[in-house]
Order: structure tokens, then C-alpha cells, then sequence
């Protein structure tokens, strides 16, 4: 019973941290689109100013953007019943994780293991381009001549 109560609560956090984040972004927005259509007054450095301005916020509304897109993806997984399970191996997420982040789909052994093979692709992202090919192995080197792939745009 006590998973059930922190599953709803964590369901209410989901849905506050949702409206905010909606009315947030919104109002980003609008921000936005205002400082696009005002006129540009000032010098090249007060222009500069206001493109860095304009670029952090554009930056973190799409930090925003990606975090309520997550918490929409946890409110669906709450309504069909697999909120708080891991998606790779089903095993339900420890409410203490949840609290932490309430819309993690993974529980900490599986995202462990995620984050090892992921560093394991990185150490190993150095690619070996000989052994790359666009055909059957057995490609030699040759000859191409740029004269041959040439088209005559004149038609």
C-alpha cells in the first residue's frame, strides 16, 4: 500500500511539474517571439548582447521542452500501469529513485549497465575507415577519372 500512496504522489508531482513547465515554456515562447519583432536599436555590441541573451533562452527552453516531454511519457506509462518498472528488465524502480526523478524508466542496475555499455561504445568510437567499404570485400583500389562523372547541365 505505501508504493501505491508514493506512486500517486509522485503522479501529482508529475502533473505540477508538467503545468509549470508548460506555462514556462509559454511564456519563453512568447519572449522570444517578441525579441524577434522588436526593432533592433543600439550598436553591434548591444545586438550581441541580445543574440546571447536570446540564444540561452532558446537553450533552455528546449531543456525544458525535453524534460516535459519525459514527464508526458511518464504520465502515459502511470496510465496504462507500467509507471515504475524498468523498461529493460521489468523489475520495479525503487520509490527512493522515483523521488529523485520521477520520470526515470530504467532502475539503477539496468541504467548502470547502460551507462557502462556506453562508455564502452565510446573508448571504442575510433573508426578504423580501411575497413570500411561500399561493396563485397574483395574492392580494389581504382582508377576513377572526374572527367567520366561529369554531367553536361547544358540540356
Amino acid at each position: 500500500m505505501a508504493r501505491r500512496e508514493a506512486l500517486l504522489r509522485l503522479h501529482k508531482t508529475l502533473t505540477t511539474r508538467r503545468t509549470e513547465l508548460r506555462k514556462r515554456l509559454g511564456m519563453e515562447l512568447a519572449d522570444l517571439g517578441q525579441a524577434k519583432s522588436s526593432s533592433a536599436t543600439g550598436d553591434s555590441a548591444d545586438a550581441a548582447f541580445d543574440n546571447s541573451g536570446e540564444e540561452i533562452s532558446s537553450q533552455l527552453a528546449e531543456m525544458e521542452s525535453r524534460e516535459l516531454m519525459q514527464i508526458e511519457r511518464a504520465l502515459k506509462r502511470l496510465k496504462i500501469g507500467s509507471y515504475g518498472l524498468c523498461e529493460i528488465c521489468s523489475c520495479k524502480i525503487p520509490v527512493e529513485r522515483l523521488n529523485a526523478l520521477p520520470y526515470s524508466t530504467l532502475c539503477i542496475k539496468c541504467q548502470r549497465e547502460m551507462e557502462h555499455d556506453a562508455n564502452w561504445l565510446e573508448s571504442r568510437g575510433s573508426s578504423d575507415w580501411n575497413k570500411v567499404s561500399d561493396g563485397d570485400g574483395g574492392m580494389e583500389d581504382r582508377h576513377v577519372n572526374l572527367a567520366d562523372l561529369e554531367l553536361d547541365l547544358s540540356k
